[in-house]
């Protein structure tokens, strides 16, 4: 049995056995389940015994505060970080991203209970299980480029696989989706009342298989927000650069009516976002169409390595801790952001790069 208790110094979540279910909880009520080093690490540890345990067939992720899952990564910790070592943050960083690869490589089924906001880094302990279960009040987005930042943990790869221009939409603008537009984008695999959770949970803790546990209870979410707006959407976002994409919002604003208002609500939105977070983020999530999830994560190490250093990054994250205020960008307008700057975030590190095993070296090791 492997247990991490709220005895140990990670307090922010446990780690149990519920008959033939490992169950992971996040319980850091007070900062709306930020993930800490600490809470990353205790997960790590424990991962590969579970996936070596015979007693164990399944793993449940879920959470213990009401209406959130995971508000993302602990900002605080990874900007002071940033401030007193660079290596220390780096540490960070490589440990966020050896994980979500770790879960990716697990080799049972995992299962996450949704039933709150999925905020940007806080999809990584999720986005790479086998299922993952909406319940009606869940939501999600990705607000980086508000704060400097770009989505990472992979999420350039799973949003540069969605249906046309969505995920890059959802990447750019941060906007917030429910569950029935992340159903059909694939971001969940089922829709499923939380009152219907605990039933979940019995099934696996019985070993039952997990499929028919889930299939049975899915309920179809009906049309997502975005559905209406999918033609105008992917037309805008298939621009060729960022300058493009606000042409194009700014010709479709003036068409008037819904798709008028929703185009030049969307184009307010992204002025207010980092210009350099937009022009990494555009380019990231094009290119990642080219890689796999491995080589996704690692290039996320060398992007974040170099965006936390920026003042872009120490602006926004100052900004988002002092609610209600407006970050100073600099440069301040995407036209301002030449080709050049944007692949200094691009260029190779020499010693200085995260190597992750290999899926089969992660097989070879029995995760």
């Amino acid at each position: 049995m492997v247990t991490v208790s709220n005895e140990t110094p990670c307090r922010d979540l446990t780690i149990t056995r519920e008959g033939a279910a490992a169950v992971i909880q996040l319980e850091r009520k007070e900062a709306r389940n930020a993930v800490t080093g600490a809470m990353r690490a205790a997960v790590a540890e424990a991962i590969p015994g579970l996936a070596r345990d015979p007693g164990v067939y399944a793993l449940i992720i879920r959470s213990a505060v009401p209406q959130v899952f995971s508000s993302g990564r602990d900002l605080l910790e990874l900007s002071q970080a940033a401030s007193a070592s660079p290596e220390g943050a780096a540490r960070l960083l490589a440990q966020d991203y050896g994980l979500y690869w770790l879960l990716e490589c697990f080799s049972k089924p995992t299962v996450s209970l949704l039933d709150g906001e999925v905020l940007g880094s806080g999809a990584g302990p999720v986005l790479y299980g086998t299922h993952r279960v909406a319940g009606e009040n869940f939501s999600f987005a990705t607000p980086e480029t508000g704060f400097g930042f770009f989505p990472d943990v992979g999420l350039a790869w799973v949003f540069a696989r969605m249906p046309g221009q969505a995920g890059l939409f959802l990447g750019l603008t941060g906007r917030r989706i429910g569950r029935a537009d992340a159903y059909r984008l694939g971001l969940v695999t089922h829709c499923i009342p939380a009152a219907r959770f605990g039933e979940i949970e019995a099934g696996l803790s019985a070993a039952d298989p997990v499929d028919p546990i889930l299939d049975d209870r899915h309920e179809d979410p009906g049309t997502g927000e975005l559905e209406q707006y999918r033609e105008i959407l992917d037309h805008c976002f298939a621009g060729e650069s960022v300058e493009e994409i606000f042409a194009r919002l700014e010709e479709g604003s003036r068409r008037g009516g819904a798709a008028g208002a929703w185009c030049a609500g969307v184009l307010a939105e992204l002025k207010q976002r980092s210009p350099t977070a937009l022009k990494v983020t555009f380019r990231h999530i094009r290119e990642a169409a080219f890689r796999d999830l491995r080589q996704t994560l690692m290039l996320d190490y060398r992007l974040a390595s170099r965006l936390i250093e920026t003042h872009d990054f120490k602006e926004g994250v100052r900004a988002q801790l002092n609610e209600g205020q407006q970050p100073r960008w600099n440069p301040r307008h995407v036209a301002d952001v030449t080709d050049a700057m944007v692949e200094r975030f691009f260029a190779y590190r020499p010693g200085r790069e995260l190597v992750l095993p290999t899926r089969q070296e992660m097989q070879a090791a029995r995760v």
